[in-house]
């Protein structure tokens, strides 16, 4: 109910007085919502009351109409920068002629439920202090306000008070308290709020993790603070300590906010080797972190909204170009992204990294504390465990993580509306924009949700295989989990199981259905029949991975059934398919309930299965085996050195059909083009060979597109190879013929779309799966597409890789199950 309705009145010394219920839903709590409505309140006249229950915040608001009004309209217009309002309705009620205006405490309301803040980077403010000699809280890893610091992983229930977060075992001091209960101080009700005398402390281990006769290897803080313990050694000690150990070429675990970390000095390449070496990363890149937006433009080109990104509250690891390296000796080593134009930079969030940062004075290698396709460690005695292998030594402290997080990581790309200007082969078009591309969504960006543009239910959806994320729907809102990653081992199972049922409790969801992939033996799948059973609820709908990648393309840009069918293009890495073999390059037609297979690239063999996405020389003889005439196939072809030999036993398994499946996926073709070139042959982490072709790419000259051939509803690939085969024998330029193939993609894709529009005559397209993730083919892409006069839609609030299939899963045939 709005403002546009009678004052109910009454005289109160000589003034109408008038009266409202004012009830809002939203991120309102953790956010210093009710000291902002608490001080507005005394700035307006206004009394009454206000205060956190389990689905959000109430008002009773009392004062003269004039002043109530505009209260009402202040409570949107002035809310917090962290505030979200996601509903503001208010009732009219008598005045109970109340004399003030307070906060009340809190209230728990069964089954009511609210949006939670995500965690928050360090705000000016706090780091102001942090670095101040004269503040009380100077060099303090744990200071925070109500604009800042942790908040998802450490609340164990709602309403969002401190007795329900992991800080409940630090009692405030005097101090403490004072700003706490003060509704004009910051820090009023900042839940976090701690300081020296009272709050969590850190300690440094270079062997066991604790002194004998202290505290036992994996105590929580509920149990240090308990007993009032004091650190190990003080702050100054141990940053010091610390300070050394990574100038040495040490490696150091840090616990952050919502798991450890694994840090070493970014400009020592022999550091940055033993740390993949430990890690088992060998050649995946690794993030950087650097003290101040100023360090970050010495080693990357950095936009102004780049920069808004670095510095905002979400503080993601966000992707730039490289910049030549710098003579004073602090250049980032190459081995932190080998063959990659580009690195992952991110700016320190929490202040126990502004204090690392600024003591140790280089920029510093911080990627997940985990053995490599692991979760993130997350408890002391877990870290100890998991890590004592690869740390040197370990930054401890007492404030428990409940609910394990890992770095989002972001980049800009040149594609809105508008268009993406200047092309890498020069094509011109309209003036481009930038657009956030969520690559890893988790610590500041989960647990925001999507708004949907229509409601589902409370639906579960198990998500993919890989890189997954679950989502649970409750109204109009999708709660998409924060990145969990490959359900391929125990670990990363519990992982998925305790931030499900984190999820379950905090947003008070009892799911009426559950959906999943359609393969029938991946982990997800087997835990949503088991869930389904447990729960009493019908079996899960099965919805297929590419159809799901295009819904979740739909609902991320709010996209209506009212609207109609696209045109949906999933290029991707493997999804099950209807006919049981290996989806990914896949044009679909149709909308949320029903898309159809309209085209797909031509099934090619995939000898050996997954190993063969490990090994992309397999890839690519079987194609040439395939595709090329055996008389025109190349007597040698050479695969970083392996044996010709090698071609004739991948003939003999096609022939034999043993572990042979056919695939259609876009991301094999990029892999067995990659390894015809000589690019990458054996990778060690998901998409090195495609990235690698991409990265050569941006080297190039030549832009032609490359043959190939559309018959019905297969993209025929014959025409491209023999044409690849043909560059090689006349000894192209490697860089040029990887350029080729990205243009020969981008045109592919615009020219099954046309066919498709001449059939149906629809105009938007929707571009989703991990193949997208090419910065390269999407620049090459888009503006084709707009410049024939489609409309397309990407991907910005979830990734357009696999973790963004769970939100699909969500969408995808919602009236089938009702």
């Amino acid at each position: 109910m709005g403002l546009n309705h009678q004052f109910r009145t009454v005289p109160v010394e000589n003034v109408n007085t008038v009266a409202f219920r004012i009830a809002i839903t939203g991120v309102v709590q953790g956010v210093g919502f009710r000291p902002f409505v608490y001080n507005l309140a005394q700035r307006l006249n206004v009394r009454g009351w206000v205060l956190n229950h389990s689905g959000g915040v109430d008002i009773e608001a009392e004062s003269a109409p004039e002043a109530l009004a505009a209260f009402i309209a202040a409570l949107r217009a002035e809310a917090p920068p962290l505030a979200h309002i996601a509903s503001l309705e208010t009732t009219p009620v008598s005045p109970n002629g109340y004399t003030r205006f307070e906060i009340r405490h809190s209230e728990a309301q069964t089954g009511r439920f609210m949006l939670i803040s995500p965690d928050v980077a360090t705000c000016p403010e706090c780091l102001r202090e942090l670095l101040d000699p004269a503040d009380r809280r100077y060099r303090y890893p744990f200071i925070n306000c109500t604009n800042c610091g942790p908040r998802f992983t450490i609340i164990e229930d709602i309403p969002y008070d401190r007795s329900s977060t992991t800080m409940c075992v630090f009692p405030l001091c005097d101090a403490c308290r004072a700003e706490y209960e003060n509704p004009a101080d910051r820090r009023f009700h900042a839940q976090p709020n701690a300081c020296p005398v009272c709050g969590p402390q850190i300690w440094l281990s270079e062997s066991a993790g604790y002194p004998e006769g202290e505290t036992a290897a994996g105590e929580s803080g509920a149990e240090c603070a308990s007993r009032n313990m004091e650190p190990v050694s003080p702050t100054e000690e141990t940053l010091r300590r610390a300070r050394e150990l990574l100038l040495s070429g040490g490696i150091l675990a840090i616990k952050g906010l919502g798991g450890f970390q694994l840090a070493c000095d970014a400009t020592n390449a022999e550091a940055v080797q033993r740390l993949r070496a430990r890690k088992r990363r060998p050649h995946k890149p690794f993030a950087v972190m650097v003290t101040t937006l100023a360090d970050a433009r010495v080693a990357c080109e950095v936009s102004p909204v780049e920069a808004e990104l670095l510095t905002s509250p979400q503080a993601p690891i966000v992707l730039l170009r490289r910049l030549p390296a710098t003579p004073d000796g602090t250049t980032i080593a190459d081995t932190i992204a080998p063959h990659q134009h580009t690195l992952g930079l991110m700016l320190p969030y929490t202040p126990l990294h502004h204090l690392l940062l600024r003591d140790v004075g280089r920029p510093l290698v911080m990627t997940s504390g985990n053995l490599s396709e692991e979760p993130i460690a997350k408890d002391n005695a877990e870290a100890l465990e998991r890590l004592s292998s690869i740390a040197d030594a370990f930054l401890f402290h007492n404030r428990d993580i409940y609910a394990r997080y890992d770095d989002s990581v972001v980049r800009l790309s040149l594609l809105a509306g508008a268009g993406v200007g200047k092309s890498p082969n020069g094509h011109e078009s309209v003036e481009a924009e930038p657009a956030l591309q969520m690559l890893r969504r988790a610590r500041g960006y989960a647990p925001s949700p999507i708004t949907l543009p229509f409601e589902v239910g409370q639906v579960f959806a198990a998500g993919p295989l890989l890189k997954n994320t679950f989502t649970f729907t409750r109204d109009q809102y999708a709660f998409v989990s924060q990145h969990i990653g490959d359900l391929e081992n125990l670990e990363t199972l519990k992982h998925y199981e305790a931030a499900l049922a984190t999820y379950l409790h905090l947003f008070r969801i009892e799911p009426e259905r559950v959906v999943c992939d359609l393969h029938p033996d991946i982990l997800s799948t087997r835990f949503a029949v088991e869930f389904s059973r447990a729960n009493g609820l019908p079996a899960p709908l099965r919805v297929q991975h590419h159809r799901a990648h295009i819904a979740a393309c739909l609902a991320d840009n709010g996209w209506s059934r009212a609207r109609g069918p696209v045109i949906g293009v999933a290029l991707d890495g493997t999804g099950y398919g209807d006919d049981g073999t290996i989806w990914g390059g896949e044009w679909f037609v149709g909308d949320y309930d029903g898309m159809r297979r309209a085209v797909h690239l031509e099934p090619l063999p995939l000898p050996g299965g997954d190993a063969a996405t490990r090994q992309p020389w397999r890839i690519a003889l079987a194609y040439l085996n395939a595709l090329v005439e055996p008389e025109d196939f190349p007597a040698e072809v050479c695969f970083a050195g392996l044996c010709p030999g090698d071609a004739g036993l991948i003939r003999q398994q096609i022939a034999r059909g043993l572990n042979v499946p056919q695939t259609s996926s876009m991301g094999r073709l990029f892999d067995a083009v990659s390894a015809l070139l000589g690019v990458c042959s054996e990778v060690s982490y998901e998409a090195q060979a495609a990235i690698e072709l991409e990265q050569l790419a941006l080297l190039a000259q030549d832009w032609r597109p490359y043959p190939f051939a559309i018959e019905a509803d297969v993209v025929r690939l014959a025409p491209l190879f023999y044409a690849l085969l043909e560059s090689l024998e006349r000894g192209a330029v490697i860089p040029d013929m990887a350029a080729r193939f990205h243009a020969t993609i981008a045109r592919m894709v615009l020219e099954v779309c046309l066919r498709l529009r001449e059939e149906t005559g629809l105009l938007p397209v929707a571009l989703s799966g991990g193949v997208f993730q090419n910065a390269l083919l999407l620049d090459l892409t888009v503006p084709a597409l707009q410049d024939a006069g489609f409309e397309v839609l990407l991907h910005h609030q979830v990734p357009c890789n696999d973790g963004g299939v769970s939100l699909g899963q969500c969408v995808y045939r919602p009236l089938s199950a009702l």
